[in-house]
């Protein structure tokens, strides 16, 4: 029974793209667009290089910032601040999803690859500020990014966080595999179901799962 699944839980965290708005507000496309702008700039690389270089870094480190870092010693904030220079036009107010995080027992965290003032500009868009204990954006995770382990023992070393009594939210399936690993309940958001031993919940309609928590 999924309530009873999640009875222990009393710490949810929520990454923020594509989870706590739906993939068809298209932000991340806006964003893509400007990390490849920035590693042209960067580099000194046409785009065809730059989308190859891009795809490395993301299956070698987990995100293209990561790989700028290690590879080349970007310095990161000027890339986290031109990146989420974007328009949050198609977001909207959510008030079903809002409900149901309000609704949730004990602590609420947005844990993200972006940075934190971004992450409090989609909250602010989709009508969810003020809802959450602590957002946390790669800023605070060193720099490492999710799925590193890294990122997570920092991220929740900061908030305190007790993985047994946790619960993660997450549309990217690889980034739950070291909540599962350190024993949170994992619940996979996206359209499509991916089966695999560390994701153990699956929904496309966030708001109508967290409603179906309820107690």
């Amino acid at each position: 029974m999924k309530t009873a699944d999640f009875a222990h839980v009393t710490e949810w965290v929520f990454d923020l793209d594509n989870t706590l708005y739906p993939p068809s507000a298209r932000l991340f496309e806006q964003i893509e667009v400007r990390m490849t702008d920035f590693v042209m700039v960067s580099l000194g690389v046409d785009r065809p290089e730059a989308d190859r270089l891009r795809d490395h870094y993301w299956q070698r480190y987990g995100t293209t910032l990561a790989g700028l870092m290690r590879e080349h010693g970007v310095d990161p904030a000027p890339y986290l601040t031109k990146v989420h220079e974007i328009s949050f036009a198609t977001l909207t107010p959510d008030p079903a999803l809002r409900a149901g995080i309000a609704a949730l027992p004990g602590r609420r965290f947005v844990f993200t690859n972006g940075s934190s003032p971004y992450a409090e500009k989609v909250l602010e868009a989709r009508g969810l500020s003020g809802l959450f204990d602590g957002v946390y954006g790669v800023e605070h995770a060193d720099f490492h990014p999710k799925p590193d382990a890294a990122a997570y023992k920092a991220v929740f070393a900061r908030a305190d966080l007790a993985p047994h009594r946790a619960a993660m939210f997450e549309d990217d399936p690889r980034n739950l595999a070291v909540p599962h690993a350190l024993g949170m309940r994992t619940v996979h958001v996206a359209e499509a179901a991916v089966e695999a031993p560390h994701i153990q919940h699956h929904t496309s309609d966030l708001a109508g799962f967290l409603a179906g928590l309820r107690r």
